[in-house]
């Protein structure tokens, strides 16, 4: 079992250009956010990254690809929601193994080996789905996906999941997303990262398949049912995720790419300077 292949879902409205924003890298570099998650995604050993877009992005993909030609663009036609998108690469993937990433997100990492890298290492280890998780407030559980399990045995990060909900309301999370070890009102939600098997193809085939007319295809609740036939699991990775839909995403994303360089003494005196100067203005 190996990675050598990852998808990227970016053809929703709100995710066509995001992508595309330029920022500056740890060195200072311009670079655009879909270019560093590429590279991490290289540096784990992916050979192949397929992005799942809409026809309107293929300007911006023609630039993309000149640099990049492991990337390899799939049309969505039809938005009918995340799992739709996932599906849209099951032609492309088969029966191997793969990596599903989300485009709206920018991942910084604290240890040696990337959050990427550190995914894959678990999932081939044990040899099932795995998904990155972090630590989340109660305040911010409208946002993303939330798993409910139990700490494994002499594991410090890592979980079994036995469930899995879709932006729950903080009741329904306390019911069912406690994790034991967790400090009171945070919890386990999803990272953007998965490491996947083909299963979860016949996971979204199983659901797609019960949809009503106009229902969109989520991709959590696939997970669900994953967690329910086979061995699912969740690594607290070293690192953290930047929401670049949140409030200041874009500006978030520049910080923490800034701070978490090789030039972070440098960039802590611009922002000093910067704060000192606002703060003379506003006397």
């Amino acid at each position: 079992m190996k990675f050598r292949q990852a998808v990227i879902p970016m053809a929703s409205p709100q995710h066509r250009n995001l992508p595309f924003q330029q920022v500056l890298d740890g060195e200072g570099r311009v670079k655009h956010l879909i270019a560093l998650q590429i590279e991490e995604l290289l540096a784990s050993g992916v050979e192949r990254i397929l992005l799942v877009t809409n026809p309107q992005t293929t300007g911006m993909l023609a630039d993309l690809r000149s640099t990049y030609s492991c990337v390899e663009p799939i049309v969505q036609t039809e938005l009918g929601g995340f799992g739709h998108a996932v599906l849209c690469a099951e032609p492309y993937i088969g029966t191997d193994s793969f990596l599903l990433q989300v485009c709206d997100h920018l991942f910084i990492t604290y240890a040696e080996r990337s959050c990427t890298a550190q995914l894959i290492d678990v999932a081939l280890r044990d040899e099932c789905t795995v998904s990155a998780v972090q630590v989340t407030k109660e305040n911010e559980l409208p946002y993303f996906g939330v798993i409910g399990g139990r700490r494994v045995r002499g594991e410090e990060a890592l979980y079994l999941v036995e469930t899995v909900l879709e932006k729950p309301t903080p009741t329904a999370a306390e019911e069912h997303c406690v994790v034991s070890g967790l400090r009171l009102g945070t919890y386990l939600s999803f990272f953007g990262t998965h490491a996947l098997h083909a299963s979860a193809f016949r996971c979204l085939h199983d659901i797609e398949s019960k949809l009503q007319p106009g229902q969109k295809l989520g991709f959590s609740e696939a997970l669900m049912r994953l967690a329910k036939t086979e061995k699912y699991l969740a690594l607290q990775v070293q690192g953290h995720r930047v929401d670049l839909e949140s409030p200041y995403g874009l500006l978030r994303a520049q910080v923490a790419l800034a701070l978490n360089g090789p030039k972070r003494a440098e960039v802590l005196q611009v922002m000093l300077e910067e704060v000192a100067v606002a703060a003379k203005r506003s006397v």
